[in-house]
Parts: structure tokens; sequence; C-alpha cells
């Protein structure tokens, strides 16, 4: 991972995030999710579904949503929060994509 500023970092190529998959990136305080729709928008959350902590990485995506691997909660990638009769709320993280690379905005956290 590359510092480019202070608030965002460079964390490779939107070629090395699957179409329709996601990618872990570590961080000391965290694991955030980068995900990649068919459509090429990249989005980011905390790898922690709101219900038991599954590994939100590990889900399938559909659209703008992932669903959870563990129980199958629907979970929006823009806002983090759970979709239906469901409650809760994975953390987000803004993500940009400039020249064919992937930014992550580190040091604010976005909750609905």
């Amino acid at each position: 991972m590359t510092h480019l500023s202070p608030n965002w970092f460079d964390i490779g190529p939107l070629e090395q995030i699957p179409q329709r998959g996601a990618r872990v990136v570590k961080t000391p305080r965290r694991n955030i999710a980068v995900f990649r729709t068919a459509g090429d928008e990249v989005f980011a959350l905390e790898n922690r579904c709101p219900h038991k902590g599954g590994p939100l990485s590990e889900g399938i995506i559909h659209g703008r949503k992932v669903a959870c691997p563990l129980h199958n909660w629907i979970i929006d990638l823009d806002s983090g929060s759970a979709t239906g009769a469901d409650h809760g709320c994975a953390r987000s993280f803004p993500v940009k994509i400039e020249k064919g690379r992937v930014y992550l905005e580190m040091t604010v956290a976005v909750t609905p």
C-alpha cells in the first residue's frame, strides 16, 4: 500500500480486485473489504458482518449488495446497512478510482 496524501492510500490497480469479488486490506485496527461490482463500481466496508462478524469479503456480490457467507444477511455496499428485516451496519470507507488505481480513505469512517 502506497501513501499518497494524509488521507488517501493507493491500494493497487482495479484489475487486482475481481469483478463481483473482493480484496481484503489489512490495517492495524481492522480488515477492510474492498468490493468490485460487475459494473466496476468499488466500495469498501469493514470486513465484518454486523450480525455475527462473518467475513463479508467471502460473500456473494449481486448488484450493489453482498450476502454474508455465514447467515445470508444482505448488506448494502453503499451504506453498509443490512437490508430487509435485518438491522445493523458495517462501517463503510470512502474509495475512488483514478487512472485505473483504487484509493482508500482511511482516516474517516462513514456511517449512515
